[in-house]
């Protein structure tokens, strides 16, 4: 059965009917499908025409990566990020280090500026109105 996880894991069925005796365990195990059809009254047609599940699923071992369509596939989603002055302190050397190992140097030198301009800033010596 171990064999018979990863390979299937490894496939990414588009469909897949689980038909044995612990077939909610060996449920938990997938981690790759398009659909899942446990135990024995669950064959494919009823997620194809009438138990509710998407019916628009990745093949070709897509599931690897890709759900199947649904409502969420057609919301667009937009993420909104503020780093404030300590933050990009703390995170900035290792943007930096991830950066220059991907060879990204205009990645790693938008953050070089910023952790430089917030040193000399922390490094100005200001001098009181004589």
């Amino acid at each position: 059965m171990d064999e018979a996880i990863e390979m299937t894991n490894a496939y990414a069925p588009e469909h897949l009917i689980i038909e044995t005796e612990n077939y909610l365990e060996i449920g938990e195990r997938v981690v790759n499908a398009g659909s899942v059809f446990l135990g024995a009254y669950s064959p494919e047609s009823a997620g194809d025409y009438a138990s509710g599940t998407n019916h628009t699923l990745p093949t070709n071992g897509y599931a690897r990566a890709y759900s199947g369509v649904s409502l969420d596939s057609f919301i667009r989603k937009i993420t909104f990020q503020e780093i404030l002055p300590q933050g990009i302190a703390a995170i900035g050397p290792a943007i930096e280090v991830m950066a220059a190992n991907e060879q990204l140097d205009a990645h790693k030198n938008a953050v070089t500026v910023r952790l430089r301009h917030l040193n000399e800033i922390e490094n100005e010596i200001i001098i009181p109105n004589a």
